[in-house]
């Protein structure tokens, strides 16, 4: 969070309380899948907030609850911020029952963020996604394409259960203008003259070389464990590979304690983790 949102007039602000934002737009990704844009209602605040891809918010419906997500758009882009959320559970399904105009809850962001400077910059760059799990890898594509010029080849493969779980679709020919796309579904689907197969094993098959390259991968916990197995098979190393930890976050400041994970906490130490960092860490995870 920026100073000026630290701050409240003269009197410290307390970091749980959070600030007031109102829906702009709300997209239908997929069947159970909404993306949100949110601008707060303070303008001084929206024009100095800050963050980086991979980071996070706790976004909160008035009344019913509170709800850790991913940011999806681009720190590039100050219009808005925007966030994708799953119905799941009584907190999403509040969420998706809103519409426009209407307020939230926003505070944040909280976490690291994937790396995109030092180190990175000059490499190619390998974005691996399967369903909601594109959300914050989004993120970092928007801001890696909005400074393209820093970045050697960037593919993206892109996976989801059917045609009509892809999420954000209609940026799909964005993509392709400034990366190599590749896009997969599960199974055979009516309508689809794609690529059929599970994303780890398109990863295999696509076979993308180590040399100069970050894997990014995000996705379901099974994705990404044979996502991670299927980049080491290719040779990249362990500090070439970064993900996500997103399970368990609650309150975004290592207080509550659901998140933590040997001696670290997801929420403050993570979300992103590279591979690295991942086989120091006890097995529950």
């Amino acid at each position: 969070m920026t100073e000026h949102a630290m701050k409240e007039g003269t009197s410290p602000r307390h970091p749980l309380v959070p600030y007031i934002a109102t829906i702009q737009e709300i997209r239908d990704e997929t069947p159970d899948v909404k993306t949100y844009s949110i601008v707060f209602d303070d303008p001084e605040l929206q024009a100095k907030f800050d963050y980086m891809p991979g980071q996070f918010l706790e976004v909160s419906v008035l009344g019913i609850g509170e709800s850790t997500f991913g940011v999806s758009y681009t720190p590039t882009r100050k219009d808005h911020l925007e966030f994708s959320v799953k119905r799941m559970g009584k907190n999403t399904t509040a969420l998706h029952q809103l519409e426009t105009g209407e307020k939230l809850g926003v505070r944040g962001p909280y976490g690291n963020h994937f790396p995109v400077d030092e180190g990175i910059k000059g490499k190619d760059l390998l974005i691996i996604g399967g369903g909601i799990g594109m959300a914050p890898l989004r993120s970092l594509l928007l801001y890696v394409m909005d400074n393209r010029e820093d970045y050697g080849k960037i593919r993206v493969i892109n996976g989801a259960r059917s045609k009509d779980d892809l999420v954000y679709k209609y940026e799909f020919e964005e993509w392709a203008e400034k990366c190599d796309v590749f896009l997969t579904i599960d199974r055979e689907q009516e309508g689809w003259d794609g690529h059929v197969g599970f994303v780890p094993a398109y990863v295999t098959e696509l076979a993308p070389s180590p040399r100069d390259c970050i894997a990014y991968t995000c996705g379901p916990p099974i994705m990404i464990k044979f996502v991670l197995q299927a980049l080491r098979e290719l040779g990249f190393k362990d500090d070439q590979i970064v993900t996500t930890l997103e399970m368990r976050m609650k309150c975004g400041m290592g207080k509550c304690g659901r998140c933590n994970i040997g001696h670290l906490y997801v929420c403050l130490d993570g979300p992103v983790f590279t591979m690295e960092q991942l086989v120091e860490l006890p097995a529950e995870y």
